[in-house]
Parts: C-alpha cells; sequence; structure tokens
C-alpha cells in the first residue's frame, strides 16, 4: 500500500503545482496566412524555455494535456483536416505520468486549415497545450485567434490577398516547417448563455457601467471586511487547533509521545532542565515544520489562486476524490503511507548529529512516520483553508494544527508524572480514525456539491444531499453504539463507554435534525455546506430571499428605472460563507424587507460555467463565461476578488457604503443597509 500513498503523494504536489503562478515558460505567436484561393492556415509558434517541453497528441488521454485546436466560430469556412504538428518529436516514457508521451522541446509550431466558402468568413478559437519541465508542471495554457475576411467566389478564382496578422501583444517568433505529425478533434463551444445584449446597451446609454470605483471604495474605509478578514482567521486557527488534537489521538501519534518522552528523559536522567529545554525544542521543530508546510501552500497558489480555487469545479472534483480515497484509508480499506527509506534516511541523520539539528530532524521524522493518520486530516484542513482565498489561511491552519500537536510533548516531558494517567492505547484510537472518515465522507460530498452546481448537472439536489448526510451520520451513530464493525477493528469488548455514547447520541440526534430539510426547513447549522435551497424541488414554505436579477446590466437598468439603488451580490456556487450569510443574515424579516423593497437585488456567480453568447476581450483577457465576466468586474471595478461581497452602487455603478463581507451579526447588516439607502 505504500505506492498508492506515494501516488496519492504526487498527484497532490502536482495538483498543487499545477497551480502556480510561474512566469511562462512558453511564448507564443499567432497568424494566419492564405495558402490558396479559398483556404487559409491559422498557425501557431511557440518558443519553449530550456528545461520545459509541450506535449503533442496521439498518446492515451489519462496523461497530460494533449495538443488540441479548439473552433468556436467558422462562418462561411469549414476546417480542413486535423491539427498539424511540426517540431523534433520526442516519443518517450514520462515517469510523471506513468505512461508514453510525445513531447516536444525547443520550438515547435501548430496550424490548422480551413477552405472557404467564398465571400466574407470568420473563424475564431483557440490552441491548447500542456507544459511541463521535470519537476512541475503549469496549467494548461490557451493561445486565442480569430480572423476575418472576404474570400473570393470559388468560381471566379480571383486571387485573394495575404492575411498574414500577428496576434497582438504577442512577439513574433521565427517560422518552422509545417509538417503533419499527429491528429486532434475540433470543439464546439457550448451552448449559449443568458443574452444581455439589449440590457447592456440601455443599462450603458448614460454611463460606463464598468468604469472602476476602487478609488472611491477606499474613501469609504474598509468598512465590515477587514473585522470579517480577523474572524475568519481566528476561526482557521481553531479549526487547525482541532485537526491537531484529533491527530494526536489516532494510533500513529499517541504511543509516540510516551516513547519520545523517556528518550528525553534518559538522555538527560542527570539534568532534568536539559531533558525540557530539549522536549521544548522538539516541540518548537514540529510548529515550524508544519507552518512551513502551510506557507509553502500559500506561496505556491498565491491569493488569487487560492480564491479561484474555491470556485473552480475540476479542482472541487479532484478535492472530493481525495477525501473519499482519504475516508477510505481510515476506514482500513487501505494504509496511506511515505516511502519507508525517507523515514530511515531522516532518522539515521538524526543519530549521527547532535545539538539542535538532531532534534530538528527527529521532529521530521515524527512527520513522515505519522502521516499515514495526520496525512488525511492535513490534507482536509489545506483543502477547507484554501479554498478560502485568503493567502494567510494555509499558514494559519498549520500553526493551529502544529501547536495542538507539539504541545502534549512539551508538557509531558516538563511533567513525566501525567504519564501515568494518561490513557493507554487501544481500540479508541481505531474508533476515532474510523469517525474522521464518515466526517471526510460528508465533506466530500460538499466538495461535488460545489462542481454540481457550476456546471448545472443538478446530480446532487438540495434534497439528496441531504439524504446522503443523514444516512452518514445516522450509520456513524450506529457504528459508535457497536451495531456494526469494520473488518479491521477490534474485537468488542463490553458494554460501551460514556464518551462514546454521548458522540453516538449527537451523531444521531443531528441526523434527526436534518431529516426537516427534505421538506424544505432552512438548517442554519449546516446552511454552509448544503446546496441553496433553489435546487429543492418540494418545499413546504421557504424563508428564501432571492435576487431579482442575476446579470449586472440587465439588474442596473432596471434599478435606473425603478428609481431604487442596487445591492450586488458577488458570490459562488462553492461560497461557504455566502450560504452562511443568505441563511443566517438575509432570513430575518427586517433584512429580507429591505433587500426585496428598498434595493434592486443581483446575484452575480463568478464560478457560473454558462458560456457567454460571444467571448469579450477585457485587458488583454479572454472572458468565455458568465462567471468570467462577473470575476472580472469584481475584481476591475472593485478591486475585490473574495465572495462573500456586498456592495450597494447607485444607478450609475458608483459605491453607496463601503463594500460587506462575511459577518453574520444581523444588527450591523441592517445598519450597512440602511447606510446605503440614505
Amino acid at each position: 500500500m505504500k505506492k498508492i500513498g506515494l501516488f496519492l503523494f504526487n498527484i497532490l504536489l502536482l495538483a498543487m503545482t499545477a497551480s502556480a503562478q510561474f512566469a511562462q515558460p512558453v511564448k507564443t505567436a499567432v497568424e494566419m496566412k492564405q495558402v490558396g484561393d479559398n483556404e487559409i492556415e491559422v498557425v501557431m509558434r511557440a518558443t519553449i524555455d530550456a528545461g520545459w517541453h509541450i506535449y503533442g497528441n496521439g498518446f492515451p488521454d489519462n496523461g497530460p494535456t494533449q495538443a488540441s485546436v479548439h473552433v468556436e466560430k467558422k462562418e462561411g469556412a469549414t476546417p480542413k483536416g486535423s491539427l498539424k504538428i511540426s517540431g523534433k518529436a520526442d516519443r518517450h516514457y514520462d515517469d510523471m505520468f506513468g505512461q508514453e508521451v510525445v513531447s516536444y522541446e525547443g520550438s515547435v509550431t501548430m496550424s490548422q486549415r480551413f477552405t472557404l466558402a467564398g465571400g466574407r468568413y470568420t473563424v475564431a478559437g483557440y490552441f491548447e497545450f500542456g507544459a511541463c519541465n521535470d519537476e512541475s508542471c503549469i496549467p494548461p495554457q490557451t493561445v486565442d485567434f480569430e480572423y476575418s475576411g472576404e474570400a473570393p467566389d470559388k468560381k471566379a478564382k480571383e486571387a485573394a490577398p495575404d492575411k498574414t496578422q500577428p496576434v497582438a501583444d504577442q512577439p513574433a517568433l521565427p517560422a518552422d516547417k509545417v509538417a503533419e505529425d499527429a491528429t486532434v478533434a475540433d470543439s464546439v463551444a457550448p451552448a449559449e448563455a443568458q443574452d444581455s445584449v439589449a440590457a447592456v446597451a440601455a443599462a450603458n446609454a448614460d454611463g460606463d457601467l464598468w468604469t472602476p470605483v476602487i478609488d472611491e471604495i477606499k474613501a469609504f474605509g474598509e468598512g465590515e471586511a477587514a473585522e470579517a478578514t480577523n474572524a475568519s482567521l481566528w476561526a482557521i486557527f481553531l479549526m487547525g487547533v482541532v485537526g491537531g488534537l484529533l491527530a494526536l489521538l489516532t494510533p500513529c501519534v499517541w504511543p509516540i509521545i510516551p516513547m519520545t518522552v523517556s528518550f528525553f528523559l534518559k538522555r538527560n536522567k542527570d539534568s532534568q532542565g536539559k531533558a525540557v529545554r530539549e522536549a521544548v525544542t522538539y516541540g518548537i521543530s514540529i510548529v515550524i515544520i508544519y507552518v512551513l508546510l502551510g506557507t509553502l501552500v500559500s506561496a505556491i497558489f498565491g491569493p488569487s489562486a487560492l480564491n479561484a480555487l474555491s470556485t473552480n469545479a475540476v479542482f472541487n472534483l479532484f478535492f472530493c476524490a481525495l477525501l473519499v480515497v482519504f475516508a477510505a484509508s481510515f476506514m482500513g480499506a487501505f494504509e496511506i503511507t511515505l516511502p519507508s527509506s525517507w523515514s530511515n534516511s531522516v532518522d539515521a541523520k538524526a543519530e549521527k548529529t547532535t545539538g539542535l539539528l538532531s532534534i530538528f530532524l527527529m521532529a521530521f521524522t515524527l512527520a513522515l512516520v505519522s502521516f499515514s493518520c495526520t496525512g488525511p486530516i492535513i490534507g482536509f484542513l489545506l483543502v477547507e483553508v484554501a479554498t478560502t482565498g485568503d493567502w494567510l489561511a494555509p499558514t494559519i491552519g498549520m500553526l493551529g494544527f502544529a501547536i495542538a500537536l507539539a504541545l502534549p510533548f512539551t508538557l509531558f516531558a516538563m511533567f513525566p508524572t501525567w504519564l501515568k494517567k494518561a490513557p493507554r492505547s487501544g481500540g479508541w484510537m481505531n474508533r476515532i480514525k474510523v469517525t474522521l472518515g464518515f466526517i471526510e465522507l460528508a465533506f466530500a460530498l460538499k466538495f461535488f456539491s460545489v462542481a454540481d452546481m457550476a456546471y448545472g448537472w443538478r446530480l446532487l439536489d438540495r434534497e439528496v444531499f441531504i439524504v446522503l448526510w443523514v444516512m452518514l451520520f445516522a450509520l456513524l451513530g450506529l457504528y459508535l453504539l457497536g451495531f456494526y464493525r469494520f473488518a479491521h477493528d477490534d474485537e468488542e469488548e463490553e458494554g460501551i463507554g460514556v464518551t462514546r455514547f454521548f458522540v453516538a447520541m449527537v451523531s444521531l440526534a443531528f441526523a434527526l435534525y436534518m431529516v426537516p430539510g427534505l421538506w424544505g426547513a432552512p438548517l442554519k447549522a449546516v446552511s454552509a455546506f448544503t446546496p441553496p435551497m433553489n435546487t429543492q424541488d418540494f418545499k413546504l414554505g421557504s424563508e428564501e430571499v432571492r435576487a431579482q436579477y442575476f446579470d449586472y446590466e440587465q439588474g442596473m437598468a432596471a434599478a435606473r428605472a425603478a428609481g431604487k439603488p442596487a445591492l450586488l451580490d458577488f458570490t459562488g456556487y462553492g461560497c461557504v460563507n455566502c450560504r452562511k450569510m443568505e441563511a443566517a443574515v438575509w432570513t430575518d424579516p427586517e433584512v429580507a424587507k429591505i433587500l426585496m423593497n428598498d434595493y434592486v437585488l443581483i446575484t452575480l456567480y463568478v464560478d457560473e460555467k454558462a458560456a457567454l453568447p460571444e467571448p469579450l476581450e477585457r485587458d488583454g483577457k479572454r472572458l468565455r463565461t458568465v462567471g468570467d465576466k462577473w470575476s472580472y468586474l469584481q475584481a476591475s471595478k472593485f478591486g475585490a476578488n473574495t465572495q462573500p461581497f456586498y456592495v450597494p452602487v447607485d444607478a450609475t455603478g458608483h459605491p453607496l457604503a463601503a463594500p460587506y463581507s462575511y459577518n453574520e451579526d444581523v444588527p450591523a447588516y441592517v445598519e450597512w443597509l440602511k447606510k446605503g439607502l440614505k
């Protein structure tokens, strides 16, 4: 099972590295060439930095991103043949992906030909490819193209001028010889999204609603956003502490405590003070190791990518699968471990060194040896805090985790007599692991729900989600009461402990609490995790407050017509705190009255995957989906990229008060809404 652990560890590192904001190692240029009276060729030329390579195609799909061309518009033109790739192809076995691939280094040319019908034509789309070096990969890269012109009538056989047009802002690169090498299929753009063309014209009649107002926002001060951030970081720290305490009680960590403390005491039997100092140093080393891990996650992702993760459907699906694997490991299906050679090597170095370095290496050995128990908890914690969008969150979360994990080693060294009173290892630790497995399964459903809503699959509507959670927590309660056992559980001892009984009672009570949600009960305690109420088909009653508009321009036009201010609600399907605000604050009668009567409420989902009728070009960035459009609006106009983000604006799009972020203080929210009205 060690191979499974290593595989999952590498996949996790790969996914993290793939989101890093590297300087682009591949530089591209695109041009269109007239190759015949009624034939054109769109050519992308790429130069690749030393040590990097991009992948071709013609190998199994379960590997890296293959080179492809996606045609989004083809009016008066038909693709001829398939993608042509030229360059020095290297077909080899790639250890990173575990399969044979085709790659190119130095430079490469990709081209796609089109046959013209005659008359006006337009071709648009993008090339896509993946790039890696020997250690990491960058996200799939896209290079857009769009060309139009007029082709001669085929019967007239008139000569056509050369339409070579390098893409703006991209350097022209030396041409390579174009040769046939591989094939790729066209892809057609998804169905058109909501039509807002008429509303755009009407809304922009009096001015540009997209004009940045960042300076005006700053003039109001930070408002509630700063307080919400501080409160959120404290919550993340406490989440880390809870995770550390749970990891402490697992069979990979708890038995190590008396062994380690005894080692320090025997090593310094003539000096109790020195033993305590070394134990304190050991604890500090544990904190440093895990805090460095959190800092590394922040450094790799960066604040923008961290926020994007919370609403990225692909990453949410990946996290869902990861948590399912962790849950199966905790339930005894297999054990996730790092290669034993790693811990043996570090342990051997610890024995050969002295002083602070030897103690630090001992702490590092603990981190490696206990990975089978701490890994799933750390993975879950980093997934949760990374998707908050705050670059400090992973570091703060790991700080809480490490303090809770390291503190017992120090305390038992200072007060060794406490060891005699500490609980002994036993089957209770295995039950803790299984309980954590159930909890991770429950959270895996939450991540799948984000992707489900973003893509509109409707596979996990609110009532389906609640049914699954009711089953999971009911089964957990029955497990703790001894109604069934897993294969790796110890033989059941006589009787059930009081603590175990109370935990089982809480689990069963929680399952019963969620049952009314099947008929539309708001379930405010879990509203942050369940899909929104509008995904539920059957409701006996609803306290739900819904936006009148989900399009910025349409909503602003309606606000101007009604003579009301607008409240912009930047949210996301994967935004936990957004669901909390909607369930705990918007359902308040006074808040609901103000939102529905005094404002025009406009909700904008930054992770909406529906395609725009036509891609938009903004500041050199191509916006293809509705979510792209609203995410760009929030960043460019208001200088923010986190959700929830509420801002009241007048009919011309200028802010009326400071933005409001996550804060479940209902009176404060009412006061803020009234401030905007004044």
